[in-house]
Parts: C-alpha cells; sequence; structure tokens
C-alpha cells in the first residue's frame, strides 16, 4: 500500500531546498563582508562541501573585479598622458607656426623697409651748390655761348665751393671739356644726365657710383668763363644739345630753388 505525504504549511524543507538557502546566504553575506564575523553553529553542521564550494568563487570574483578596476585605471592614465602629450604636442606646433609666422612678418617688414629706404635713397635730390641761387637762368642769350643761348643754369659759387652730385648715379665723365673747363658728368638711376662745369678740382673718377649730396669737386672757373661758378646742366642724354631745363628737373626731383 502506498503512503503519500499530505501536503500543508508546515512541510519540512528538503535536504536539497535548505542546502540552497544556505549558500544563497553564505553569497549574500559574503558580499557584504559580514560572514566573516558571524557565529553560524547551525551552519557548521552542514558538510565541508557545502561551505567550501562558494568562497572560491567569491574570492575569484573579488580578485576579477580588482584587476579590471586596476586595468581601467591603467586605461585612465593611458589616456591621460596622450591627451597631455597630444595637447603639448598642439602647444608646440601652434608656438612653431607663430614663430614662423613671426619670423615671415619680420622678414617681409626688413624687406619692405629696405625698398622703403632704397627708394629713398633714389628718389632724393639736391641742389648741386648747398644755400646758392641761379645767377644764369636756362637759355639765356648770349654771343657768350656758340649755341647762341644758355644749355643750362649757372650757380652763385665762388671758387672752391663744394659741388655735390643732385643725386644717385655713375660718373661717365670727370675730366678737362673743352670751354666747359674741368667737368663732371654722372648718368642718373632714371637714365638721364647730369653735368658739372668749370670746376677747380675734380674727386671722383669715372665708374665711380655716387650719391644724392656726395661731394664730386669744387667749383671754380676753368674754361670759358668771366668769373667762379658752377654750370649745371640736365640733359635727356650724354650728348651735347639733349639738355633739359635744369630748374624744372630739379624742382620735378623735390629740389626747392
Amino acid at each position: 500500500m502506498a503512503f503519500t505525504r499530505a501536503p500543508g504549511k508546515h512541510r519540512r524543507p528538503s535536504r536539497t531546498q535548505r542546502g540552497t538557502a544556505r549558500a544563497a546566504g553564505i553569497a549574500a553575506l559574503t558580499t557584504t563582508g559580514v560572514v566573516g564575523s558571524l557565529a553560524a553553529p547551525a551552519l557548521a553542521a552542514e558538510p565541508a562541501a557545502a561551505q567550501t564550494g562558494l568562497t572560491p568563487v567569491v574570492t575569484l570574483g573579488d580578485a576579477v573585479a580588482d584587476r579590471i578596476d586596476a586595468q581601467a585605471a591603467a586605461q585612465h592614465e593611458a589616456a591621460r598622458e596622450a591627451a597631455e602629450a597630444a595637447a603639448r604636442k598642439a602647444a608646440e606646433e601652434a608656438a612653431r607656426e607663430k614663430a614662423a609666422k613671426e619670423a615671415e612678418e619680420a622678414r617681409a617688414e626688413k624687406e619692405r623697409a629696405a625698398r622703403e629706404a632704397e627708394r629713398e635713397r633714389l628718389n632724393t635730390f639736391v641742389s648741386p651748390i648747398s644755400g646758392s641761387y641761379v645767377s644764369t637762368g636756362y637759355q639765356a642769350g648770349s654771343s657768350l655761348w656758340s649755341s647762341g643761348s644758355h644749355t643750362g643754369v649757372d650757380f652763385h659759387a665762388a671758387s672752391g665751393t663744394p659741388v655735390r652730385s643732385v643725386g644717385v648715379g655713375t660718373v661717365v665723365e670727370a675730366g678737362w671739356g673743352g670751354s666747359y673747363g674741368n667737368q663732371v658728368v654722372i648718368k642718373m638711376h632714371d637714365g638721364t644726365y647730369t653735368q658739372y662745369a668749370h670746376l677747380a678740382s675734380i674727386g671722383v673718377s669715372v665708374g665711380q657710383q655716387v650719391a644724392a649730396g656726395q661731394q664730386i669737386g669744387l667749383s671754380g672757373a676753368t674754361g670759358n668763363v668771366t668769373g667762379a661758378h658752377l654750370h649745371f646742366e640736365a640733359r635727356a642724354g650724354v650728348d651735347y644739345g639733349s639738355d633739359l631745363d635744369p630748374v624744372a628737373y630739379l624742382r620735378a626731383h623735390g629740389v626747392n630753388l
């Protein structure tokens, strides 16, 4: 005759159920750190396998978590160092670019200043006799000149007065010029020519580069003259007969006469 267990709320749990519940309790207590501080005589009665079966699992989980935390920390530190390195590299590159830009700007400014200085040098003109005035004008008529008219202007100057180049140029003649006496002819940077005649002495030589205001000789009374003065001509070409109005020439280059 078979017997069946009558159902009821006071039925005793099976051994398997009790073991499972206790194992779950141990896991929960181990997680919260309480299991080591509690005295559980009832648990001691359980087989050793039931107690030791979960402990290695919990311990292994903590070790894995520690390793994961360590790896995360190492990755975070590596990311931070990489970000700092990238920031340093970007800053260094920006500094190099800034320095290169400043150097280029300085070079461009230096070149601009040099061009401006050269332009000013080339465009600077002065009177051939400092503080003097025109005593005989351009194209004045007289039998003193073979052409019948004055091809230049005369600047008042006592003998021995310094004579200056009116601008930048190259000396193409320096010596005796017949009725002009001692003379200097300069080819100016713009292709025109200037002549300085009746000099007492010459202070430059052919091929020499001269600047505006540079002394090229001393005024005198050599050649066909009636007294000491400077005969000054401006010419479109080197040859006689290509003369320009000297006063208009100098004024066009900023000289006040």
